[in-house]
């Protein structure tokens, strides 16, 4: 499966069955989150058997249903681009993880901490998690935005309007899509509008974007 294959047929799952990732599948992710982390200064982990971290009332409320792998998605506190970059780099995941035949969901709130399994240094901070494992189903698509809608470009090249295709396929929060696609020094930019988790959601989409430069 392509990154572009991986796009287009990803989508949020909830419900997984009570099958352990298998131990190559674990070593690639373990391998591609570490080159993550030496890219962006994130702290992105694979954590697989615990089942604690979604055995809670909001994980109950959301239906999340037999979760017992995730990516720990956190870094310094400091850092002003600290959602962003776990927006970008996370999705990289998600979409290798899509390519290996698992299936994911983003989440932000319906979790739990726990600081024995996520290992978290002083300093930083956990933005949310990213559910992983093999799905009951292959989710469903959500409706999406048009390009005249996150974007008011007319003139662009034909990878730059495959690249807002791509953004517009993006996991977001709320399925709101805030955020504007516009150039910045010759290049495709993603920027956040105001809202919850939008700097996220925009990490998300830039990468998307950027696939269809790749």
């Amino acid at each position: 499966m392509t990154l572009e294959e991986a796009i287009k047929s990803r989508h949020a799952v909830r419900a997984f069955k009570k099958q352990p990732i298998d131990q190559t599948t674990v070593c690639t992710l373990e391998k591609e989150a570490a080159a993550c982390c030496q890219e962006s200064g994130l702290h992105l982990q694979l954590v697989t058997g615990d089942e604690k971290v979604f055995d809670c009332l909001m994980a109950r409320y959301g239906k999340f249903r037999n979760v017992a792998n995730y990516f720990v998605v956190a870094g310094p506190k400091d850092d002003p681009l600290l959602e962003r970059k776990c927006g970008y780099y996370g999705e990289r995941l998600v979409l290798l993880a899509q390519q290996l035949g698992l299936n994911t969901c983003w989440v932000t709130t319906s979790f739990k901490k726990n600081d024995e399994r996520m290992q978290l240094a002083e300093g930083e901070k956990l933005v949310c998690v990213i559910a992983v494992g093999y799905g009951e189903t292959n989710g469903k698509a959500h409706k999406t935005k048009s390009f005249d809608d996150v974007c008011s470009l007319k003139d662009v090249s034909d990878s730059f309007r495959k690249g807002v295709e791509y953004a517009l396929l993006a996991p977001s929060s709320f399925n709101q899509q805030r955020y504007r696609i516009t150039l910045k020094d010759g290049k495709g930019v993603v920027e956040a509008k105001w809202g919850f988790f939008t700097k996220i959601d925009a990490g998300i989409a830039q990468y998307h974007f950027d696939v269809a430069f790749m």
